[in-house]
């Protein structure tokens, strides 16, 4: 099993900036691609950003391309997601993944429980 622990989440206005932590326990965290999904009331969850074991390959969701940016430290157990020129349909509940690489995306096996982010217009 591995455990997700997401954090920095919060209020930001249109424009701004925020970045998401991820501490994962219970595994090797190399052993696993890492990621960040979104969900947005009424609508179903949706893939943000993945980024292989050691980062050598990242993947991101056209919507937030150029403005999100996943980095990780393996020697932290941590997966970062840097959001940058926020936009109000940004907001959302983010969730951090464990799982597997796929062609351009993640295919999850651990969830984390979720951080909220919202952004005021």
């Amino acid at each position: 099993q591995v455990q997700l622990v997401e954090s920095g989440g919060g209020l930001v206005q249109a424009g701004g900036s925020l970045r998401l932590s991820c501490v994962a326990s219970g595994r090797t965290f190399s052993d696993f691609a890492m990621g960040w999904f979104r969900q947005a009331p009424g609508t179903d969850r949706e893939f943000v950003a993945g980024i292989s074991r050691y980062g050598g390959t990242r993947y991101y969701a056209d919507s937030v391309k150029g403005r999100f940016t996943i980095s990780r430290d393996n020697a932290e157990n941590t997966v970062y997601l840097q959001m940058n020129s926020l936009k109000p349909e940004d907001t959302a509940i983010y969730y951090c993944v464990a799982g597997k690489m796929i062609p351009s995306g993640i295919l999850p096996q651990y969830w984390g429980q979720g951080t909220q982010v919202t952004v005021s217009s």
